[in-house]
């Protein structure tokens, strides 16, 4: 059998294989659900880590129920002083995309006191899982943060630690709800090069704020099922990103202001900040959905409402301008940065009314 193009590029150059021979030897392998560890943005029933429960997300729609397992904003926080950390991780629902990086999808990414670490990169030919390894060099004790694949079920999870290593909890998130975020592919986090770099996981990172992602690519409708599910959650800020999932502006108007009073209904003091789709130079079919998402806000202000807020499409790629997607709809990283930082001050200011 020939050598194929893949092995030669690694031939060429083996940094770009993703090392999945961990060599663990007597690594003592931790399941993140137990304590001391903590898991955020996700929780484990009948053989995955979700989003929603799967009841709800079966009465919504298929593509909802498909997507609610996939791992986006999921997050395992501990401290420990082991030297490396080892991901052994059982996947499926994850696609090879030609605009997505494998990591961004698949990928975990590791972070240590704040910062990133390196990447757990599956292999390219991955099937089911996959298992790596990440040197951290030394044996100090660290705050560790793992963020679970973007677009990816994760039906396994196993933590691998030195033998002799300590494991604590890691510090909470401040005392406060976490920000709950619903939309798109975009917000679900494609295509984001790795996990990390999603927008509200930077906003967590940034604010030290619990979030959850209810980002359902292609299939965020703003239907009356989510609506509901979404007033009953325990939140500090709502935030409402389904632009890009309405099929045209005539479905904004039907649905856009009806999902906003239904959960305002249900939650008269929660704020709400209303995004349409980021563009910095939005065509005039995107000003026209604009323009549908600006009036469910207008119309929430003329009725007295001080809860709710508003960020212009060019505002949200501001930072990157017309470099911030990979195909003038998905942002990449510098993207997602400009978004993070166009909600940064909104969101730290809402936040400070919870600081008591």
């Amino acid at each position: 059998m020939g050598v194929t193009e893949l092995e030669r590029i690694y031939e060429i150059d083996k940094n770009f294989r993703a090392e999945t021979n961990t060599a663990h030897g007597d690594a003592v392998f931790y399941d993140p659900r137990m304590e001391p560890f903590c898991i955020y943005g996700v929780f484990y029933d009948n053989g995955a880590y979700r989003r929603l429960p799967e009841e709800k997300a079966l009465g919504i729609s298929e593509g909802v129920h498909y997507l609610h397992a996939h791992a986006a904003g999921g997050r395992v926080r501990f401290c420990s002083d082991s030297p490396y950390i080892i991901v052994n991780a059982g996947l499926d629902g994850f696609s090879h995309m030609p605009h997505f990086p494998l990591v961004g999808s698949a990928g975990f990414d590791l972070y240590a006191d704040g910062e990133y670490i390196r990447s757990f990169v599956p292999p390219a030919d991955m099937r089911d899982g996959y298992e790596s390894r990440v040197e951290l060099g030394g044996s100090r004790m660290r705050e560790l943060m793992i963020h679970f694949p973007l677009y990816a079920n994760v039906r396994e999870l196993s933590i691998g630690l030195a033998p002799d290593a300590c494991v604590l909890p890691a510090p909470g998130y401040r005392n406060i709800p976490p920000v709950v975020y619903y939309g798109s592919s975009i917000t679900q986090g494609g295509c984001a090069s790795r996990p990390g770099n999603a927008y509200e996981n930077m906003l967590s990172r940034w604010l030290n704020v619990d979030h959850l992602n209810l980002g359902f690519a292609g299939k965020a409708k703003g239907e009356p099922e989510m609506a509901a599910y979404i007033s009953t959650l325990n939140m500090s800020v709502f935030v409402m990103d389904y632009d890009h999932n309405a099929p045209d502006a005539e479905h904004l108007k039907r649905t856009h202001e009806r999902m906003f009073r239904t959960i305002r209904e249900a939650r008269q003091d929660l704020p709400i900040i209303i995004l349409p789709r980021p563009q910095y130079r939005p065509s005039p079919a995107e000003q026209e959905r604009a323009a549908v998402i600006k009036k469910t806000y207008e119309n929430a202000l003329a009725a007295g409402d001080r809860n709710v807020y508003y960020l212009e499409s060019p505002a949200l790629m501001a930072a990157a301008k017309c470099d911030g997607t990979v195909d003038n709809c998905h942002p990449n990283d510098l993207g997602f940065y400009s978004m993070a930082k166009a909600l940064e001050p909104l969101l730290k200011s809402i936040l400070q009314r919870y600081d008591g």
